[in-house]
């Protein structure tokens, strides 16, 4: 019998464009009800598909530092956020957010951004 060798998906490995990534950091924070770990560790999926010593040279940061921001372990501030999010070329918007937009109603528009990022 032929064994199968299996490697741990790596998201950063799937993220090639602007608009993947955007997609992506979009879907990850409706995704992540408040959860700022969550988000970070999103940021650092991005930030290592465009390579994580580049950003963080043009954030401003160290390579460590950004290393531990962006961990998933912690909450990074909100001034590290901002560096990041303009490091990797993407930007922060707001939208006026509707009363009763439970997470299931949601779920379809994240629906929709996984689908385009498959079909990238």
């Amino acid at each position: 019998m032929i064994k199968t060798k299996t490697t741990k998906y790596d998201v950063s490995e799937h993220l090639r464009t602007p608009e993947e990534m955007a997609a992506y950091l979009e879907a990850c924070i409706e995704e992540a009800d408040g959860d700022a770990a969550f988000i970070a560790k999103a940021l650092g999926d991005i930030a290592r598909a465009k390579g994580m010593s580049q950003v963080a040279r043009d954030a401003g940061l160290s390579r460590e530092s950004l290393y531990k921001a962006l961990s998933g372990e912690r909450s990074p501030g909100f001034d590290t956020v901002l560096k990041v999010i303009g490091a990797l070329g993407l930007g922060l918007r707001a939208e006026v957010a509707h009363t009763g937009n439970s997470k299931a109603q949601r779920g379809g528009a994240v629906n929709r951004r996984k689908r385009a990022l498959a079909s990238g």
